[in-house]
């Protein structure tokens, strides 16, 4: 029960996404748990504005999404992934995007700012 009371104060204002969650437990029953984003499968219906992937990714595209709105996704997941740079944040960002169908419109951006 405190789990939830405390998970609702740190998300109230997420109201109604998907949030993964890493729960540490003590044997003094006590816990510590931290609130990662969103996934970026997640992340990307909702710029879609899909309710799923394609069934066939590599002949049925559902959807598409601009390099700038997949810079924006790997922006705000970098600190959950393990990567180093935004280049290849926005990398892992198309690669789930080129998995689920969805198309990314133009050419990998040259002037990438972090």
């Amino acid at each position: 029960m405190e789990f939830c009371k405390q998970f609702n104060a740190r998300t109230q204002d997420k109201a109604g996404k998907v949030l993964p969650v890493v729960i540490t437990y003590y044997t003094d029953k006590s816990f510590d748990f931290i609130v990662k984003t969103p996934p970026v499968a997640i992340q990307l219906l909702e710029v879609s504005k899909q309710k799923g992937g394609s069934a066939e990714p590599n002949r049925k595209k559902v959807a598409e999404v601009t390099w700038e709105q997949v810079q924006a996704i790997a922006t705000e997941k970098m600190p959950d992934l393990n990567c180093f740079t935004l280049e290849s944040a926005m990398r892992m960002v198309a690669g789930t995007a080129r998995s689920m169908g969805i198309a990314v419109k133009g050419d990998f951006p040259e002037n990438i700012t972090n």
